[in-house]
């Protein structure tokens, strides 16, 4: 019997990196979903390629939406990247990109479609994310509803799961479990604002969190060891 497919969503990060693992270890089939939408972090599409053949994934492809021409977020415009700050959970920063989870997961959604899925896979949590609305359980929840609702297979029936298998845990626990699967996290990347050279800047959220995490592991982060 042949493997069932799943569409992962995937940026070139840890979060996503691990979500896929995982789910390849539940003996799914992988097809890859990378969207360029403008982000001034594009360098994590070099990354996806390079996490997605090391997931060995069935076909990634990558998608360009340019979200840039909408802007509204430091990711996608010329506001500055905050840095060096104190993340306040209950607080959206400026790095949240509007509707960015809801637009990727409907691209997810209609290539499922296509291939005959009924497993979408994106790599949110909700314990150490930055504030963004569209990473919190009940987003998920909300949208795999609103997937049964919206296609031809749910309406016949064949309703569409949105696997989150990160969403409730901690970045230190996503490591771990990365570590555990035998991951290459050097392949990733996370900084919002690169500096020309690629490196990760270390200031951003994302660095912070990312460097929360592996201090909490009570790991090195291969990144910073290059």
């Amino acid at each position: 019997m042949p493997a069932p497919r799943a569409v992962l969503l995937l940026s070139g990060g840890l979060d996503s990196y691990t979500a896929g693992a995982l789910m390849r270890e539940r003996g799914f089939e992988l097809h890859a979903l990378s969207v360029l939408y403008g982000q001034r972090h594009a360098r994590e599409i070099h990354a996806a390629r390079a996490v997605a053949a090391d997931l060995g994934v069935a076909r990634h492809i990558e998608l360009e939406v340019d979200l840039r021409r909408f802007g509204g977020s430091s990711l996608t415009s010329d506001m500055p990247v905050p840095v060096d700050r104190a993340i306040v959970p209950d607080e959206i920063p400026s790095t949240y990109v509007p509707a960015r989870n809801t637009v990727m997961l409907s691209l997810a959604l209609a290539w499922a479609e296509t291939l005959g899925s009924s497993d979408l896979v994106i790599g949110v949590n909700a314990l150490d994310y930055s504030g963004y609305p569209d990473c919190r359980p009940e987003f998920v929840a909300a949208f795999e509803a609103l997937a049964r609702l919206a296609t031809k297979a749910g309406v016949e029936g064949r309703p569409l799961t949105v696997h989150a298998p990160l969403q409730h845990w901690s970045k230190a626990q996503i490591i771990r479990e990365g570590q555990r699967l035998g991951l290459d996290y050097g392949l990733t990347h996370s900084c919002y604002s690169p500096p020309a050279e690629g490196r990760p800047c270390g200031r951003c959220d994302s660095c912070l969190l990312r460097a929360a995490g592996f201090a909490e592991a009570g790991l090195p982060d291969p990144l910073m060891n290059r």
